[in-house]
């Protein structure tokens, strides 16, 4: 299992890492920075987590996913700091023997992380900034 807060995301050491010979399925969620919301330009991103919290959050989400499902590996990351519009911002991904498995489990970890764990991100528009929860 690879949980972890980054600086930035390595979408191939994701990928490396996930693979094995038991595996007849890998799912890969990447979450990036869009250039627009709530029809503003969106700038940059600035993303902060309680990382203490929020590594100890990830992890009972991976292990409940882990006792839910047959899974041979797993990753969950999230990115702090500065973020460009097109930049991945959070990776979750597993593999397993089977396809239906890796879908459910990938969903279920993208779900709860962005439903629990304490990361907030500063959303910097064309007309000013704000600070907002960064998984509502």
């Amino acid at each position: 299992m690879m949980v972890a807060i980054e600086d930035t995301i390595d979408i191939d050491r994701v990928y490396k890492y996930l693979q094995c010979v038991e595996a007849g399925a890998i799912n890969v969620f990447i979450g990036t920075v869009r250039n627009g919301t709530k029809g503003k330009q969106v700038k940059k991103l600035v993303f902060e987590a309680y990382e203490k919290m929020a590594l100890k959050q990830m992890k009972r989400i991976a292990e409940d996913a882990l006792s839910k499902w047959t899974l041979h590996k797993l990753v969950m990351i999230h990115s702090t700091g500065e973020k460009m519009p097109g930049e991945a911002v959070v990776a979750v991904g597993v593999s397993s023997a089977h396809r239906d498995v890796s879908f459910q489990a990938c969903r279920f970890l993208i779900d709860e992380l962005k439903g629990s764990v304490p990361i907030w991100k500063k959303e910097f528009y064309n007309d000013g900034s704000i600070w907002v929860n960064a998984h509502p």
